[in-house]
């Protein structure tokens, strides 16, 4: 497992049983870590987002699962950069690079990398991070109408189709969700059927605030969603969404993930609201959904149901692909989660890390 804080990288290790974890780290001991991504190509080959906000932005690579680590191009810029980019419309634009919010390392190419940044933009590496190219055709779709959310201006999520190699999804807040079918030459929003209060026209097709997409390897036109309000659904790879909020507690949340062998398992973990980022009533839950959205079922074995004020991030919930699936999350009170039951159960990890950025798993043979 591998967990981004506030303050460094951490790399947690378990056999098959999934019970008992050593924990190393931290590594970049200090510095944000927005996101640690692994290859799934090569199991050795680690990503890691390191910034401050004195020093900027840097990329990090490990060839050996983490044991060392070594800076790679950093073509990106540093935090406050005017750069030289315009508006789409001609005018000039300030475009700061503040961080790298995620990096989507190729699904057979352990050289090959793609990283969302803020302000939203998408670049690509084809050496191994050496050099970095921005994918420019992305912000050409109404980039002059995209919004910071809460958080900034960020390209949070990238979603590769396993079945199109040409295929992505990208989501931005606060613009919405994006596709290209021919490898990044071109994109369209993809945003029909979202419907958000800031917006005057509720059929804008930018400015939607999406928290966190997700989609199951085996049904790629699938996708869910967890936006600013409201669960959504798609089934024909984002020409049409739909609401499966259905009977959950609130609709608030950032963290989406799907189950890996059963498509129609999803899990969120809502929040009281966009304005108090803790659990309803102090009670920790994931919530399961196995009908694809609609109905939810509370998951609490585990996890604390009173006195928690912790918030659940976008890129701090993942799964492994093990029979008996494993689900894990981290918190911004520092506690990492497991369930190696797909939900029945939890055991916390470790309990006092720095507020946790991101989690990600790595199944090894």
């Amino acid at each position: 497992m591998l967990v981004g804080t506030r303050k460094g990288a951490f790399v947690l290790s378990s056999d098959g049983t999934r019970k008992d974890w050593k924990v190393n780290g931290p590594f970049f001991n200090g510095w944000e870590i927005f996101h640690v991504a692994g290859s799934p190509a090569d199991p050795n080959r680690l990503w890691a987002s390191q910034s401050t906000s004195w020093f900027g932005q840097q990329v990090q690579r490990s060839d050996n699962g983490g044991a060392s680590w070594q800076p790679v191009g950093n073509e990106f810029g540093y935090v406050g950069d005017p750069g030289d980019h315009l508006w789409y419309d001609g005018t000039p634009k300030p475009w700061k690079f503040t961080r790298v919010w995620h990096f989507e390392p190729s699904l057979t190419d352990p050289d090959t990398v793609w990283a969302g940044v803020e302000d939203a933009a998408l670049f690509r590496s084809g050496d191994g991070g050496a050099s970095w190219q921005e994918m420019p055709a992305l912000r050409e779709v109404r980039g002059h109408e995209w919004m910071p959310g809460a958080g900034g201006l960020g390209l949070h999520t990238l979603v590769l189709d396993r079945a199109d190699p040409q295929r992505m999804f990208a989501a931005i807040s606060a613009a919405g969700v994006f596709r290209t079918d021919d490898g990044g030459a071109s994109w369209r929003a993809i945003n029909k059927g979202l419907r958000s209060g800031h917006l005057p026209d509720q059929d804008a097709e930018i400015g939607h605030c999406v928290h966190r997409i997700t989609m199951h390897p085996e049904r790629p036109s699938t996708l869910y969603m967890q936006k600013h309000w409201d669960v959504m659904r798609t089934d024909d790879a984002g020409e049409n969404w739909y609401e499966v909020s259905g009977d959950l507690p609130t609709d608030f949340g950032f963290a989406v993930q799907v189950h890996a062998h059963e498509p129609e398992t999803v899990y969120v973990v809502p929040i009281t609201s966009d304005e108090f980022h803790v659990p309803l009533d102090g009670k920790l839950r994931v919530y399961r959904s196995r009908s694809g959205g609609g109905e939810w079922e509370p998951l609490t074995n585990g996890l604390p149901q009173r006195d928690c004020y912790v918030d659940v991030l976008r890129d701090a919930m993942a799964v492994d692909s093990l029979e008996s699936c494993g689900v894990y999350f981290g918190t911004t009170g520092g506690q990492v989660y497991a369930s190696a039951d797909a939900g029945d159960t939890w055991q916390p990890i470790v309990r006092d890390l720095p507020p946790v950025l991101s989690v990600e798993v790595q199944t090894l043979p």
